[in-house]
């Protein structure tokens, strides 16, 4: 069986996934593609590229004063404005602490439609899900968790994200490097990491361990995953990326299933 088709003896109701390789498209399917998922926290991934187009477009600046005292939009992006994980709370400075926070990507949309005087979702809409035709997704709910897409939408953003056109190279670059070094926090479902390394948005593998991604991914990769069993990560080292979306809470069950998928797909298509 092949690696990504494997996900149809994972214990949940529905799944769906894709392979794509840069320059090469998309390698395999599997399950429905066209079925619409909630993305939870992958949400932070397609938030977090329309604040870089903001950036492009000089809407807002990078190091713009945005969140708590002290606290920039670099701040907010890489988890790293002292905001508490589900509310706007200050619970430490800025740049001292890996503090993962939804609450933080709420501020950051909310400042981002400020300065641009368009509600955010409508930003997000027009920024990202318009230009790479991503025509079932929708922020229907908070920035920080609150996005549905299918994986033929969430596939057309892994392009992106393997050969950005809506971004410069030199921001995309930044994006993908780690913001505040040696910041150590939790990873949620998988503990303490010293450092806990991230980058705008996107969670930096490192050498996390244990991690959500594959064993045999590099060090370089970059993504997300969501509670609500959905991830996507991209290794710019094998050039692929991976998207699966389930309908069952990430649990202790999604562990070994999706590192062993993970795995599965770099044997096969790097």
């Amino acid at each position: 069986m092949d690696s990504l088709q494997r996900i149809a003896q994972w214990p949940v109701d529905h799944a769906a996934g894709a392979v794509v390789s840069t320059g090469r498209g998309v390698r395999e399917e599997a399950g429905d593609v066209e079925r619409v998922y909630p993305l939870a926290s992958v949400t932070k991934l397609l938030v977090g590229y329309a604040v870089l187009v903001a950036i492009e477009e000089g809407a807002v600046e990078l190091d713009q004063p945005a969140g708590p005292p002290g606290s920039t939009v670099r701040h907010l992006l890489a988890h790293a404005s002292g905001l508490a994980f589900d509310e706007n709370r200050v619970q430490t400075a800025p740049g001292t602490k890996r503090i993962y926070s939804s609450a933080g990507f709420e501020v950051l949309a909310d400042f981002v439609a400020e300065e641009s005087g368009i509600a955010f979702a409508d930003y997000l809409a027009e920024a990202v899900f318009a230009p790479l035709r991503m025509e079932t997704a929708a922020l229907a709910g908070p920035a920080g968790h609150g996005a549905q897409a299918s994986v033929r939408d969430l596939t057309a953003f892994a392009k992106e994200l393997c050969a950005p056109t809506l971004v410069s190279t030199e921001l995309f670059a930044e994006a993908t490097s780690v913001q505040f070094p040696e910041l150590a926090g939790i990873l949620p479902g998988y503990g303490m990491h010293k450092p806990n390394d991230w980058g705008l948005a996107f969670e930096i593998r490192s050498e996390k361990h244990p991690h959500w991604t594959g064993t045999e991914n590099s060090p370089r990769t970059y993504g997300h995953f969501g509670q609500s069993g959905t991830f996507l990560w991209v290794d710019p080292a094998a050039e692929l990326s991976c998207v699966v979306l389930t309908d069952r809470a990430f649990g202790d069950w999604a562990k070994p299933l999706w590192t062993d998928v993970s795995d599965g797909v770099l044997r096969q298509f790097r």
